[in-house]
């Protein structure tokens, strides 16, 4: 049963600031989205929110009318009215850098991607003269790979070493033009071993798409007796 979308009101989108009043009737939610800037939140009337994350996790939160709190860019969730009135709340959002949002959108869409093992949406996400770095090679940088068809074949080679695998607990910060992805890679070989190693992504943006991905990852090794 789908539910009934919360309704945004812009008051104020003027440069640096932006003011939006989000008004829900119960049960009604944002849908989801991921925050590309640093923001407030303001509550109008008491409530409860539910709080859908990535990774199928839920949590409620309380709103106390004027109660203020606070959040950074990166934040990913679905917002919804838990309880049984109307709520509202004003966002208020610092626009730094207006690609900030773009670019966090694009490490998204680029996180789904590679779980969906989409190598055409992976492209999508990268700029047109892009390079990959991987976790390993012959050369300090790791295996180098550059330009638009190295890189496509490099990901293919991804999947197909790795034919079940997942990228779980992401998380992503932009910073000007640079952003970094945090998760923990799940998976295993055609060979059957398993492994569930942390790792991260730098990445290098050329407008709102990535021009260099720079992976880095544990290695796994035995105790030492």
């Amino acid at each position: 049963m789908s539910r009934p979308s919360a309704e945004p009101v812009v008051h104020i989108d003027q440069g640096r600031i932006r003011a939006t009043e989000w008004r829900f009737e119960p049960g009604a939610e944002t849908g989801w989205h991921i925050h590309g800037h640093d923001y407030a939140v303001v509550p109008l009337t008491d409530g409860e929110l539910l709080l859908e994350e990535p990774g199928g996790g839920t949590r409620t939160a309380p709103l106390v009318r004027h109660a203020s709190y606070s959040r950074r860019a990166g934040v990913h969730h679905n917002v919804v009215n838990n309880g049984e009135k109307p709520l509202s709340f004003l966002e208020i959002e610092v626009v730094d850098d207006p690609l900030q949002g773009e670019r966090l959108q694009t490490l998204m869409r680029f996180g789904d991607a590679w779980n969906a093992h989409d190598v055409d949406a992976l492209m999508a996400c990268m700029a047109d003269d892009c390079a990959f770095h991987s976790s390993a090679g012959l050369v300090p940088e790791g295996a180098v790979h550059s330009g638009r068809e190295a890189v496509r074949r490099a990901f293919a080679a991804i999947f197909e070493a790795f034919p079940e695998s997942q990228w779980t607990r992401p998380q992503h910060r932009v910073a000007g033009d640079t952003g970094l992805s945090f998760w923990r890679f799940v998976g295993r070989t055609r060979d059957g071993v398993a492994i569930e190693v942390d790792g991260c992504d730098i990445l290098h943006f050329s407008g709102a798409l990535i021009a260099l991905k720079d992976s880095y990852r544990k290695s796994m090794a035995a105790p030492k007796a």
